[in-house]
């Protein structure tokens, strides 16, 4: 059985980076990718719909929550020239999210944190395709710490299947957030905003 999960810190497992050509919504980027990180050949469906549909103003603030080796922070910084942070607690994907960013020409801050624990700061955005396998408690954590951590204005947007808690997850955010819209809703995929 496979002990090393893509929330997990895996900076032990053996190493084999690949780079991939990807094209998001239009727009291209290239992706330096390794064993131990979320869907490492290459950008996964869902996180794929969040970004062709979560509404984002220019030059918002951005916090990228789980953000693996980084393609949600890297498309918000080049399609709406926003100020970008990521965080995840694998070093081995903050390392490759630092890496792309460099490689994409683009700049933004990319640290470790567990759920909110380093994150001092307030959002326009925080953005999230939430590291389902981490369980329900990694999970709503992260949507109750959002909340306080968003600008006044502000919205948190999160990506689910229906097969993964989409339905507990709306009334989970009812309880936090006065508005929860579902933005997108197709195959079974879910894209909400709350505020």
């Amino acid at each position: 059985m496979n002990d090393h999960n893509y929330y997990q810190n895996n900076i032990d497992l053996k190493s084999e980076p690949k780079i991939f050509k990807t094209k998001v919504d239009g727009i291209e980027f290239q992706i330096k990718t390794d064993n131990g990180v979320f869907a490492k050949t290459g950008v996964d469906y869902a996180t794929e719909i969040l970004l062709k549909t979560a509404e984002i103003s220019q030059n918002s603030s951005i916090l990228d929550v789980g953000c693996g080796y980084g393609i949600i922070g890297l498309f918000m910084a080049k399609k709406y020239d926003c100020q970008v942070e990521m965080i995840d607690v694998n070093e081995r994907a903050l390392a490759l999210a630092k890496d792309n960013l460099e490689l994409n020409n683009l700049s933004g801050n990319v640290h470790y944190s567990d759920c909110f624990s380093e994150v001092s700061g307030q959002y326009d955005f925080i953005i999230s395709n939430p590291p389902i396998r981490a369980g329900k408690k990694v999970i709503y954590k992260i949507y109750e710490d959002a909340k306080p951590h968003l600008k006044e204005g502000g919205s948190f947007i999160i990506v689910i299947q229906k097969k993964h808690g989409a339905e507990s997850t709306i009334k989970k955010l009812e309880e936090i957030y006065e508005h929860v819209e579902i933005v997108y809703k197709k195959k079974g995929f879910f894209v909400i905003k709350s505020y």
